[in-house]
């Protein structure tokens, strides 16, 4: 029979159901709202980016229901790479949970970007939101979020908590104002035509389906918040009720913040708007108060999603130390239960790579779609996981409608990241490359006869040759960064 939810009451000083939607909200909600209308429209009339909303939102909603359905069945499991690790093995838990850790921290490389980019709109010093000193104000703000959460998870939930529901007034207050101001047939003059030109060179309707996928399979990264804190939940029922409750928030808030400007903006206007997008929009709606009071709101997001992508690395590898997937000092905690060393580690990384954005062109795009990319390793893990115990367990009640759901969650998050972003995957295989060298020494330390058995040695001369061929692709010019 599969495990019942036991234990549920395991963390009674734990994070509650409502700091847990907080954090699924939060996590999502962040920087990608603010620039979504403008990059829907660079990509898709307004049909077609309803369509390709609504197959997002099925394969983002059978994912969570995926994740919904393993934290009650395996509330023994904690963190996302768990899954993988229980379904396909240890050396199948780390791919998991280093592609987490990866997505988590290049997120906050996407955060720093378009928050001195907001920071811009007072202060025309940062506008570019990548020149110096955007990136040492980036920097200092990064510590700060480091220096909060290692004086405990906890307690930087609750502020968390508070982040969301501040963050959250200029965006309902921007969907308010352009529903009143919505024109029809301004909406509808373009629906499903092509406007030929930079934007998507008369391409037909699925192709601008496919070249909305990435940008909002971005926005939805953190949807797993929960689950990936449910170690820390009061109860782990919480965790999967979390990301139901989180998902239906933001699908109603996705939607009409992206698609209502449609009826107030020609699709060419809104494609070539200025960056943070709802900023200048919401300014030309109301004036230059509204410029302000979303650029506020902006900032606010930023860093409540900053503050939760924060958590998330340190947690992922204070549990990846647990599994013994990493040496110990990657999950040595302080007195407040915080993993310092991860938190340390991780900084230094988004520190390295602040940097480098002083040499790339589109920084936010490149960051967000490698963040995207390397947590799609993960989600499809979640979903062959569901998958497989689905299928063994296929004669209990409602065990078919769960393995139904898990093989859509998996045909999307394979597809979409293949039509949308292959590249950006063979990419973060360079970054696997000595998070394997940890995981092999971890398990040598534990024990292991060898540093790694044939079939991952398998695994990771696949996993070299992508990293060599996303090498070779940079150097001819077939990824640009």
């Amino acid at each position: 029979m599969m495990e019942k939810d036991v234990n549920l009451n395991g963390n009674a000083n734990g994070i509650g159901l409502p700091a847990l939607v907080a954090t699924v909200v939060t996590s999502s909600i962040g920087s990608g709202i603010f620039a979504l209308t403008s990059d829907l429209a660079h990509a898709a009339s307004p049909g077609p980016a309803l369509i390709a909303w609504l197959i997002v939102g099925v394969g983002i909603l059978m994912l969570s229901l995926s994740l919904n359905n393993l934290v009650m069945k395996r509330p023994d499991l904690e963190g996302v790479f768990a899954y993988a690790e229980a379904g396909f093995g240890q050396y199948a838990g780390f791919i998991s949970g280093w592609g987490y850790w990866l997505s988590a921290w290049l997120g906050n490389v996407a955060f720093a970007t378009v928050m001195m980019s907001s920071i811009g709109y007072f202060f025309p010093i940062f506008k570019s939101g990548q020149n110096l000193p955007s990136i040492l104000a980036a920097s200092i703000a990064s510590w700060a979020l480091t220096y909060i959460v290692n004086q405990g998870v906890e307690s930087a939930a609750i502020l968390n908590a508070i982040v969301t529901i501040c963050k959250l007034i200029p965006l309902f207050t921007f969907i308010v104002v352009a529903i009143i101001l919505f024109k029809g047939n301004l909406f509808t003059s373009m629906f499903w035509n092509n406007l030929s030109g930079h934007f998507d060179g008369g391409q037909g309707v699925g192709t601008q389906i496919k070249n909305c996928m990435m940008v909002m399979m971005w926005v939805f990264v953190g949807i797993e918040g929960a689950a990936m804190m449910s170690s820390r939940a009061k109860k782990k029922s919480d965790a999967g009720r979390a990301t139901i409750l989180g998902l239906l928030c933001l699908l109603l808030i996705y939607v009409l913040a992206s698609v209502l400007p449609y009826g107030y903006l020609t699709r060419g206007e809104l494609a070539t708007i200025h960056q943070p997008a709802m900023v200048y929009i919401f300014n030309d709606m109301v004036g230059n108060w509204g410029g302000i009071f979303i650029s506020i709101g902006l900032i606010i997001s930023i860093l409540g999603s900053w503050l939760s992508w924060t958590m998330l690395p340190a947690e992922t590898m204070r549990l990846m130390t647990n599994r013994k997937l990493l040496p110990p000092i990657f999950g040595r905690e302080n007195k407040h239960r915080a993993p310092t060393f991860s938190l340390v580690l991780t900084a230094v990384l988004i520190q390295l790579f602040l940097f480098t954005l002083l040499f790339t062109e589109k920084a936010y795009n490149f960051a967000y779609s490698l963040c995207t990319a390397a947590i799609v390793i993960c989600y499809i893990f979640v979903a062959a996981y569901q998958i497989k115990l689905s299928w063994q367990h296929i004669h209990e009640k409602g065990s078919f409608k769960q393995l139904v759901i898990g093989l859509i969650a998996f045909l999307f998050q394979v597809v979409g990241i293949t039509l949308a972003g292959l590249q950006y995957v063979l990419l973060c295989f360079i970054a696997y490359i000595p998070g394997i060298f940890f995981y092999a020494k971890a398990r040598k330390d534990a024990g292991a006869t060898q540093w790694l058995s044939k079939s991952e040695w398998a695994m990771t001369s696949l996993i070299a040759l992508g990293a060599i061929v996303s090498v070779v692709l940079l150097v001819v010019g077939k990824i640009s960064v």
